[in-house]
This record gives C-alpha cells, sequence and structure tokens, in this order.
C-alpha cells in the first residue's frame, strides 16, 4: 500500500509541470497578439480556469444534492 501511494506522489509530482500549459495554438495566437500591441489574449487563462471549474461545480452540487436528499431520506 505505500509503494502504490509513493508511486502515485512521484508521478504526480513529475507531471504537475505540464498542467500549467495551453495549447499551442491558442498560446501562439495570443502571444502574437500581445507582441502587435493588443490586449484581446489578456484573459485566456482566466477564461481557460472558468470553463474548466464549471463541470466541478455542477458534478459538486449535484453530489452535495443528492446527499440532502439521501441523507433526508434516512432520517424519516
Amino acid at each position: 500500500m505505500k509503494t502504490k501511494l509513493l508511486l502515485f506522489v512521484i508521478f504526480s509530482l513529475v507531471l504537475s509541470v505540464d498542467i500549467q500549459a495551453q495549447c499551442a495554438m491558442c498560446k501562439a495566437a495570443v502571444e502574437a497578439n500581445l507582441e502587435a500591441g493588443d490586449n484581446i489574449g489578456a484573459g485566456l487563462n482566466t477564461g481557460i480556469l472558468y470553463l474548466m471549474a464549471m463541470p466541478y461545480i455542477a458534478v459538486f452540487l449535484f453530489g452535495f444534492f443528492w446527499y440532502k436528499q439521501q441523507h433526508k431520506k434516512v432520517s424519516q
């Protein structure tokens, strides 16, 4: 069990560097846009994080309400 946990931690640390990356096309388009003096791509990272967070929030809310519903049935 300890070996699996240790391998998981090492694997997670090794791959954590790539998590911060953007797709190559988006990054190139934003860099070109910013070099040209525009600021259209300045909020790209915020937009990516917003879009990434929505499914997690939806699953959390679904699980929370499901738990509350199940807990209500048990206590009745």
